[in-house]
């Protein structure tokens, strides 16, 4: 009986160990919830030429619009003094090489 039971309690360690190296590895799933390096220096760089295009127009550069970019998606923020700046900005991200998506959250006061 007593062999039985340390024969019991062997495998079941066994089988514990197995489970956690199993949950080790699922750990990386969340890994890949995150984006990937490239992922994130493409987002940065579209952040970049969003911001370069926004220097360069003259009815956008007068105020601070927020950038932000993931997966592609651009999201604007900020306040702006007209209509036409908070759809010049988004026009503006939308023609950005890499955009797939905008969200424009910007206000105009």
């Amino acid at each position: 009986m007593r062999v039985l039971a340390i024969l019991l309690v062997g495998i079941i360690l066994s089988g514990c160990s197995g489970l956690m190296m199993t949950g080790a590895s699922s750990g990386s799933s969340v890994e890949k919830d995150r984006p990937s390096q490239s992922q994130t220096s493409s987002d940065s760089a579209i952040t970049v030429r969003v911001k370069s295009r926004f220097a360069a127009d003259s009815l956008v550069s007068k105020f601070d619009v927020g950038v932000h970019t993931s997966g592609a998606k651009v999201t604007l923020s900020g306040t702006v003094a007209s209509y036409a700046a908070r759809e010049e900005a988004e026009k503006l991200a939308i023609g950005t090489d890499g955009v797939k998506a905008v969200e424009n959250q910007i206000t105009v006061e």
